[in-house]
């Protein structure tokens, strides 16, 4: 059997959670519908689930990186109870425009670039053929391309009916 495994790397904003504007705040998440079917669904198909977001909220100085963590140790939590599994996070918090200093540069982490699929691509178990990015941005479907996997523009509402055609479509 091969280890390795193709991954469906999801952003974050506007696929699992709503985007209500630099989300980051556990009371305030809702969760997109479907969405924890939609794990499920991934994780019965074999493939490794890898949220890959920007964060520019970090650079704006809207909150810390501290944050985005808690969010995401409870995100996943949450896919727990719910009987799925987010295998990891990634997230880049530059902006060339960052109000801090230390988070004003060009990086090739942050979508439009590849630099978060290709890290996970490059350090885990994963393989690219049969990958995929599900996104809700242009930026999105340009890291994707930059990564040599199809990318997916959701368009909002049921996640899981999105995910069931894309399984149908492999």
């Amino acid at each position: 059997m091969d280890p390795m495994r193709p991954c469906a790397f999801l952003d974050r904003d506007g696929v699992l959670i709503e985007d209500t504007g630099y989300p980051h705040r556990i009371e305030e998440v809702r969760w997109v519908p479907g969405v924890m079917a939609a794990l499920r669904r991934l994780n019965a198909a074999g493939l490794a689930i890898c949220v890959v977001t920007n964060q520019a909220g970090v650079a704006r100085g809207y909150y810390d990186e501290a944050a985005v963590g808690r969010l995401h140790h409870w995100m996943a939590g949450e896919a727990r109870a719910a009987g799925a599994r987010l295998d990891g996070f990634a997230y880049c918090p530059f902006h060339p425009e960052a109000e801090e200093a230390r988070y004003r540069r060009q990086s090739p982490r942050r979508k439009p670039g590849a630099g978060m699929i290709e890290d996970w691509l490059a350090h885990f178990p994963l393989r690219r053929a049969g990958s995929f990015l599900i996104g809700d941005r242009e930026t999105d479907l340009e890291a994707a391309a930059a990564a040599g996997i199809p990318g997916h523009l959701f368009p909002g509402d049921d996640l899981d009916g999105f995910v069931a055609a894309i399984l149908k479509g492999i």
